[in-house]
This record gives structure tokens, sequence and C-alpha cells, in this order.
């Protein structure tokens, strides 16, 4: 036994009462009542029936109980001289009972601060305190030196095994306060980690629409610039027809998205075919299809919008493969364009350049991997991500 397990006290969790179960809080009441009872039962019946006698009778335990939740409530708070002396007003009790004629009461008490002193004090106090209570009923006891050894020795066993007991239970509360409060925050991180999700699905959304819409309002702007806009009025006004119908898809898809995050999502498949509905582009799927998770779902629809944004603004008019794959751990999306004629002028540096970077940053918090760069023909983006 080390030094602090000497002078420390027991854990508040363990001298606490909350910390005691439905059924333990029966059996400490319980036995509170029956020693209560007892005390009443030792006191008034040695022949005292006077009205004087009862009167201080029930005035004397009365006062024994409080000092008792006295002591109960000083030794929570780990007040070690207030609850020496409470044991000690208790022990008196008990030897004034004793020489009243009461012995049932005097013995109650000291065993009872034997007892409770190993429970819930420190043991350099507690230990002591319970010698002395002890020595109190070997003095008093009636009984042969082996019955009187035997009960002693039970009550100081009783008294450290109640100790053991609470220190348990303290230990149990923590524990459980611990998983509680580890739950509460497993919580605010997923509803962190939910937020950022959330909050990615609708940048990547927007950076999608903005600069698909960016394009070809640079291109309308460079023929405003460099024509009549009378004579070029109508390509003028399909160009900022097309940025509107940009701007409405960007908003169905930032629908779309935080759909999918509810678990609302078409299959990837379905939505690639969609995807491609007014492209020079062929969609081929390989391997068992299945449902996909909310993230990598996200991912190779993003991926794969990215991609076709870079096609229309780098080479327009190239053909374009979208190849999905289903592996058994993974999911692999690869576009492949055919090449076709650069755009001229500031058209060509229009957009941010940042789609791809982002779509990297995408797949590596899912653990997964994209490449991108010249192909045999053209350009080819490869994703790979866990399903």
């Amino acid at each position: 036994m080390t030094p602090d397990a000497w002078t420390s006290w027991p854990s508040r969790e363990a001298l606490a009462r909350e910390a005691r179960s439905g059924p333990r809080r029966v059996i400490g009441w319980s036995v509170r009542a029956s020693l209560l009872t007892l005390m009443l039962w030792g006191t008034f019946t040695n022949g005292l029936f006077g009205p004087l006698e009862v009167v201080v009778g029930l005035i004397v335990v009365l006062v024994c109980a409080l000092l008792a939740v006295a002591f109960f409530r000083t030794s929570l708070d780990n007040r070690l001289w207030p609850s020496l002396g409470l044991l000690g007003m208790l022990m008196l009790a008990g030897f004034g009972a004793g020489q009243a004629g009461a012995t049932v009461p005097a013995t109650v008490l000291w065993c009872g601060c034997a007892v409770t002193a190993l429970e819930r004090l420190p043991l350099v106090a507690g230990v002591p305190a319970t010698a002395v209570a002890l020595g109190a009923y070997v003095v008093v006891d009636t009984d042969d030196w082996l019955t009187t050894a035997v009960t002693t020795a039970g009550l100081c066993l009783a008294g450290y095994v109640l100790r053991l007991d609470a220190e348990a239970r303290g230990s149990a509360q923590r524990l459980l306060a611990q998983e509680r409060a580890a739950r509460v925050a497993e919580a605010e991180r997923a509803a962190l980690d939910e937020r950022s999700r959330i909050a990615r699905e609708i940048h990547d959304v927007l950076a999608h629409s903005l600069s698909a819409q960016l394009v070809h309002l640079e291109a309308a702007r460079l023929l405003i610039e460099r024509e009549p806009v009378g004579e070029f009025r109508d390509q003028v006004l399909q160009r900022v027809v097309a940025a509107r119908a940009m701007a409405r898809e960007g908003l169905s898809e930032t629908h779309q998205a935080l759909s999918a995050l509810r678990g609302e999502v078409s299959p990837v498949e379905e939505f690639l075919r969609q995807l491609v509905t007014a492209e020079p582009a062929e969609v081929r799927v390989e391997g068992a299809q299945r449902t996909l998770t909310a993230q990598a779902s996200q991912t190779v629809r993003r991926v794969a919008q990215e991609a076709l944004t870079n096609v229309r603004k780098h080479a327009p008019g190239a053909r374009v493969q979208l190849r999905l794959e289903y592996q058994p751990d993974c999911v692999v999306l690869e576009v492949k364009d055919s090449g076709g004629r650069s755009p001229e002028g500031d058209l060509a540096a229009s957009g941010s350049g940042y789609g791809l970077l982002g779509m990297r940053e995408r797949a590596e918090l899912l653990g997964g991997t994209l490449e991108a760069g010249p192909g045999e023909e053209g350009f080819v983006v490869s994703l790979r991500v866990p399903a």
C-alpha cells in the first residue's frame, strides 16, 4: 500500500449518495432505519419509562442522528478535523449511553463509528478512530474473548470492504461521466465534420458553376469588345443565355448536393449519363454496381463535372470518354478527351485553375488519389477513392 493510500480521502463520487444505484440506496436507508430502531428499542427497554426519561432518550437519539448527518457532510467535503470532532462526539454519546445502562445504543454507536471511520476517512485518521471505537466496545462487551475478537475483526473487515466498494462505485461513476463526455464530444465532432462536408459540397458546386459561367461571360465580353454589338447580337445573347442556364444548373446542383448529404441520391452512373447528355461523350460502367457512400459518390460527381468543365474551356469540341469501374474496395473514375482546338486569346486564360487541385484534396480526405495529365491523345483525369 502506497503512502498516498493512507493520507488520501475516498473520492467524492465514492462518498456521494448519487453514486449509488437504486437497490443500494434502498439497502442503505434500510440499514439506517434498522439502526435507529435498534437504538430506540435499546433506549426504552431498560426500565426507563418515566416521561422525563422518554423525552431525554428521544433528544439524545435525535442529537446522535444529527451528528451522524453532519459527519457525512463534512467527510464528503474532505474536512478532516470537523469530521473527527463529530465522530468523537458520537463516541462520547455512546460512552454516556453505556454509563446510563443503555448498552445496545452504546454498542450501535461504537460499532457504527468504527465501520464509518474506515469507510469515509483517510486511513491515517480512520484506523486510530476505529481502534478507539472498538476499544470502547471491547471494554463493555460481556461475551467471551473469542467472540469479541471475531466481532471486532469482522467490523474492521466490513469497514474496509465498504471503503473498497465505495471506491469501485466512484471509479465506475467517473468512467461513466468520462464516457458521456466522450460521446458528447464525438457528437459535436461529427456535427462539425458534417458542417465542413456540407460547406465543401456547396463550395465545389458554386466553384464549378461560376467557372462555367465565367467561360460564357468572357466570350461575350470578347465579342462586345472586338465587334459591334449589333452584328454579333445573337452570339452575345447566346453566351448570356448559356451563363444564365449555368446559374440555374448550379442552383439545381446545390439542391442535389444537399439531398445527397441526406442520403437521397441517385446512382452515380445515372448521374454521369445525365451529365454528358449534351456532350460528345461516352459513359462506360464496369464491375458489379453497388451503392457508394455519400462522400465517395459526391467526389466522383464533382470530379466528373470539373473534368468536363476543363474540356469545355481548354479543348472545346473534343470527344470525351468516362469510365466508371467498381472494384472490390474502391471505385475508379477515368475521364479522357480526344483533344480539340485550343481557345484563343483571353478566353483560354479564363478560370481560376484550382478546380483539379480542390478535387485532389477532396480525394485525399477520403484516403484516395487523383491524377491528371496529358494522355496519348488529349488530357486524362483518373480518380480512385475507397467505397
